[in-house]
């Protein structure tokens, strides 16, 4: 026999909203099971049975916003920290980019659970996404995501010569980290001390401590590109709203 689950984890299974969303919406009496309304918290469905939910739902979903944030050095990507201000604060109309392509009118609710969706560590600068849509958050931070993320590094070899081929095979498969193997990633040279570093997952300071490994000394950390959707000329310090037409 098939098992039941909480009714707000098979909505987040099927791609329909976050869990805490989910959540939201069974108290508002907005979703129903087999055509029943379902408001109560907890409950439990078959995956056989059939999960739809009200217009008003949908329509909510479709006023949460998506901001791509050029971060610069200095700035936590989440919650304020020793003294640190958070990227989310970059988010006024005076730093929005003059040429953002969306037509979307900034107002400041739309920073109300606005959340980072990945970290960038506060020596790094680039590409943050910063979301209101716990279906975006899952897409990129959640345990199954398969987007690809692509930092450009400047590096400085800390022993005589130049990295070794053998090491830069390593840096695209072998390592281990925390007890664990390290995804395949693909890792080239762009010029004589920058590396391109392609990855799927996104430990701590991962690409840092790989580049320690192999005696290589982080300069610079630039992220370039999520999925499909790329820094472009996003000035540093400016922001921009994800479009309808663009996705990761």
């Amino acid at each position: 026999m098939t098992e039941p689950l909480r009714l707000s984890k098979r909505m987040s299974e099927l791609g329909l909203c976050s869990r805490r969303e989910a959540d939201e919406w069974i108290t508002r009496g907005w979703v129903r099971v087999d055509g029943q309304v379902v408001s109560e918290l907890g409950s439990k469905v078959l995956p056989t049975q059939r999960i739809t939910v009200e217009r008003q739902a949908a329509a909510e979903q479709s006023k949460r916003v998506t901001v791509l944030i050029h971060k610069p050095v200095g700035y936590v990507s989440g919650q304020a920290e020793d003294g640190y201000t958070p990227a989310v604060a970059l988010i006024r109309p005076e730093n929005r980019w003059a040429e953002d392509p969306s037509t979307e009118q900034f107002h400041p609710t739309q920073l109300r659970s606005l959340v980072p969706c990945g970290r960038l560590d506060i020596d790094s600068v680039g590409l943050l996404v910063l979301s209101q849509d716990g279906r975006i958050a899952k897409q990129l931070i959640g345990e199954t995501t398969s987007i690809e993320k692509e930092y450009l590094v400047r590096v400085e070899y800390t022993k005589p010569g130049t990295l070794p081929d053998s090491e830069l095979k390593k840096l695209k498969h072998g390592l281990w980290m925390d007890g664990k193997p390290l995804l395949p990633a693909k890792v080239r040279w762009q010029n004589e001390d920058q590396l391109s570093f392609t990855l799927k997952e996104g430990r701590k300071r991962q690409i840092r401590r790989m580049c320690d490994m192999v005696g290589l000394k982080v300069l610079g950390l630039k992220r370039v590109r999520i999925g499909r959707v790329k820094l472009g000329d996003l000035p540093v310090g400016q922001w921009r709203y994800l479009t309808p037409e663009e996705g990761f």
